[in-house]
């Protein structure tokens, strides 16, 4: 359980401004390496992509999904980064990415798992929506770094989802914690949704 508070904690605490969703400090990546690294950090500096990430690794954990639905948001924000990059803008993108963080502390600290049949639509769309907003960091970028920071994101995000799943998968009884990562994960959709 103590393993799980303290990355839960930090991000509670670690709210920033939203222009440190962007590794490169704003900068397009221009080579292979900048957009690896880039693609590396931009789950994980964005305070409501890593709240997401967080909580549908602790869903998928104590559902005991494996790792299929995981895998269908990744692959739906690599979609959506390349459908970004490409020019097909999906409308109000930034507002799902919030509410999609909303969703998922709700899920979690209602402790309720929805059918198969939900999740993977619902995890699509998510999956949509974060890949557009990550985006921004490659929009006009040449396509190495565009496919290096394809990779970085892949990597990153998976095994976040993986790594913490598996983590909650061996410990099924993790106390608070797990709505207390909803509702942390609520306050970030919420303050994403506000800014």
């Amino acid at each position: 359980m103590n393993r799980l508070l303290l990355p839960i904690a930090a991000l509670a605490l670690s709210a920033g401004p939203a222009a440190a969703h962007h590794p490169m400090g704003g900068a397009m990546p221009t080579t292979l390496l900048e957009g690896l690294l880039s693609g590396f950090g931009h789950p994980v500096i964005g305070l409501d992509h890593l709240a997401f990430l967080i909580g549908l690794a602790l869903i998928a954990g104590l559902a005991g999904w494996g790792v299929i639905r995981a895998f269908i948001f990744v692959l739906a924000s690599l979609v959506g980064v390349v459908s970004a990059w490409q020019g097909l803008v999906l409308p109000g993108a930034e507002i799902l990415v919030a509410l999609s963080v909303i969703a998922i502390g709700i899920a979690l600290a209602a402790r309720r798992d929805a059918s198969a049949n939900l999740w993977a639509p619902l995890l699509a769309v998510a999956g949509l929506a974060h890949g557009q907003a990550f985006a921004e960091a490659v929009i006009g970028a040449e396509a190495t770094p565009v496919l290096a920071y394809l990779l970085g994101l892949a990597v990153v995000q998976t095994a976040l989802v993986l790594g913490i799943a598996k983590i909650a998968a061996e410990r099924p009884s993790l106390g608070p914690v797990p709505r207390l990562a909803g509702i942390v994960a609520m306050v970030v959709g919420a303050a994403a949704l506000l800014a």
